[in-house]
């Protein structure tokens, strides 16, 4: 029997046929996947909110404008009124889980007092809410070809424009989704 893929620290592109409106043209990163089921986080997915915003909600400040104007995304459905911290590695943070060498996600206020500070990682999204399959669906929705698969780097995460993401998450495995059908056919 194969070993089950374990899709922790991958990129989940939305096929142009996926028409769900939380997902379609959206990128998730995968931050946990196993017999579980799997959670991850929208990285393309603006909300309305600001950071500021939210720091102003939970009792919290900070002078720094570029911390105030920072964007806030939506993680997806599942609870919204929960954040998350999706950040590079470095400080302790109290409920940080290292995803890899390169990512982790952190539920803590404290990350949030730093980077309000302007002493957080050295690069962090927020987000509000999460997107969660259970046991077996993800790994139904992949033999649907719902998603594509490629492998996370800290420049399509931190660095691509929000508006960006999803084109160049695709280019990672050498896909122009522009050049695929917007429907699914089967032989």
């Amino acid at each position: 029997m194969a070993d089950p893929i374990v899709l922790t620290n991958q990129l989940l592109i939305a096929m142009p046929t996926l028409r769900d409106p939380n997902f379609a043209r959206g990128v998730t990163f995968v931050c946990q996947h196993g017999a579980e089921g799997a959670m991850g986080l929208l990285i393309n997915r603006l909300s309305e909110y600001r950071l500021g915003d939210v720091l102003a909600q939970m009792g919290m400040h900070s002078d720094l404008a570029e911390v105030v104007d920072a964007p806030v995304l939506i993680g997806g459905p599942v609870q919204p009124e929960r954040g998350f911290v999706l950040h590079s590695p470095g400080g302790e943070w109290e409920s940080s889980f290292r995803i890899s060498e390169h990512v982790c996600v952190t539920t803590s206020r404290d990350v949030l007092v730093a980077i309000a500070a302007g002493k957080g990682p050295r690069h962090a999204l927020v987000a509000l809410g999460y997107s969660g399959w259970s046991p077996g669906q993800l790994e139904q929705e992949l033999c649907e070809n719902h998603w594509l698969v490629a492998p996370a780097t800290e420049r399509v995460l931190f660095e691509t424009p929000l508006e960006e993401r999803w084109e160049a998450a695709a280019g990672l495995v050498g896909v122009n989704l522009m050049q695929l059908a917007n429907y699914a056919g089967h032989a």
